[in-house]
């Protein structure tokens, strides 16, 4: 009998599922897929088998579903396709680890606990990621579940990397910059590790760019900088996040227009990057390239322009750059924001092959380029499988 192996990456507007079959320890197999998006507005659940091929389908048009009803729609149609085989443990993407957690745990009531007391450092993120862990404890208690960290990855970084400028018992209490995407980056550098070796052992920036998004810089597969900080807000220019902003500008928000510490966060988190940038047109980049909006260009352009900007900084904390990675949503999948980037970074060296970018070749830069420029799709996904599954059926040690 096969046993399988469930994934959930809860956002604040999708919930992505998947089931692994565990037939081979070493390799979990994808078996299924499916995503509920939309939350908030009108949520379109699709389950998906591995080779893409649509298995089943549901719309809620103009509906007021909750994220509690539409994250059991999800869990239940994984469960009514486990077949003849059994659930193994369900492993969770938790956003921050707070300075605490470097690496998967197993879930415990004192473990959920301090979850929950990190909800202000990811007020948009953290309930949501932690929803489906206390449904699913709810609905079979006695099945393991297993957390991976957003801000794992980065927990190598120098000292000088975390570090705010503020007094040190600010620092003392976990006031420091975490970055996130960890699980994303540790696949790319895998996936590096397997397909580019000697790449993998250089300088490389990886670009996720997606609703959030965020730059890595990796030295031999490890990170040592990140654009995102104590929470999901800083850096890049995002689907509805501002990114960078001067501190000073929310204390001017506060004071001088009257907004309570509420009402910046809902500006901040959910009024702002490219939605606030076009006017209020899009927070989808597709959209916005699609438009001939004066404002909608300008949204482009930001976000182009800030991710240069960061590449360049990243490019000094390495001491030069051998190459960079584009992943996620509109790094995977939007071509002409790869260009873009790369246009602003000819500077480099980068030699840009326009034809093999626009065809989603896996390398975009010529031979001759001294910046290797790829594209690799992330699987947040399967890393949180192997993760689970390294935790709930440990494998000896060699030798």
């Amino acid at each position: 009998m096969s046993a399988s192996i469930l994934t959930i990456n809860a956002g604040s507007s999708s919930i992505k599922f998947s089931l692994f079959r565990v037939d081979n320890p070493d390799h979990p197999v994808l078996a299924s897929r499916g995503e509920v998006e939309g939350i908030g507005s009108e949520p379109h659940f699709a389950a998906f088998d591995p080779a893409g091929a649509l298995l089943e389908e549901r719309r809620w048009p103009d509906s007021h579903a909750d994220f509690q009803s539409l994250l059991e729609t999800a869990i239940g149609w994984a469960e009514r396709h486990l077949g003849a085989g059994t659930l193994l443990a369900a492993g969770h993407r938790v956003v921050h680890g707070g300075p605490d957690y470097d690496r998967p745990e197993r879930v415990t009531p004192g473990l959920l606990a301090a979850l929950g007391a990190l909800t202000p450092l990811a007020p948009l993120h953290q309930p949501h990621t932690i929803a489906p862990i206390t449904a699913i404890a709810a609905a079979r208690p006695g099945l393991p579940q297993v957390v991976c960290f957003d801000t794992a990855f980065h927990r190598g970084m120098p000292a000088v990397a975390t570090r705010f400028a503020l007094p040190r018992e600010y620092e003392n209490s976990g006031v420091r910059r975490y970055g996130f995407h960890g699980i994303s980056y540790e696949y790319i550098a895998e996936r590096l590790r397997e397909t580019a070796p000697d790449l993998a052992k250089g300088r490389v920036i990886a670009a996720h760019l997606g609703n959030g998004a965020s730059l890595c810089a990796m030295l031999a597969g490890r990170s040592i900088d990140t654009t995102m900080g104590l929470t999901a807000l800083d850096g890049l220019v995002m689907g509805t996040r501002c990114g960078n902003i001067d501190p000073g500008a929310i204390l001017y928000l506060q004071r001088a227009r009257g907004l309570t510490a509420e009402a910046i966060e809902d500006l901040l988190y959910h009024k702002s990057g490219l939605l606030g940038v076009s006017g209020g047109l899009a927070s989808d980049m597709r959209v916005l390239l699609a438009s001939a909006d004066v404002q909608a260009k300008e949204a482009v352009d930001l976000f182009v322009y800030r991710i240069a900007r960061e590449i360049g900084a990243l490019t000094s904390v390495l001491g030069g750059l051998d190459g960079i990675v584009f992943t996620a949503g509109i790094g995977e999948h939007a071509p002409a924001i790869r260009e873009m980037v790369c246009a602003r970074l000819r500077w480099l060296g980068i030699a840009f092959d326009p034809a093999a970018n626009a065809r989603g070749a896996a390398v975009v830069s010529l031979p001759e380029s001294r910046v290797a420029v790829r594209v690799i799709p992330t699987d947040e996904e399967a890393m949180i499988a192997r993760h689970t599954l390294d935790i709930v059926q440990p494998r000896p040690a060699e030798g």
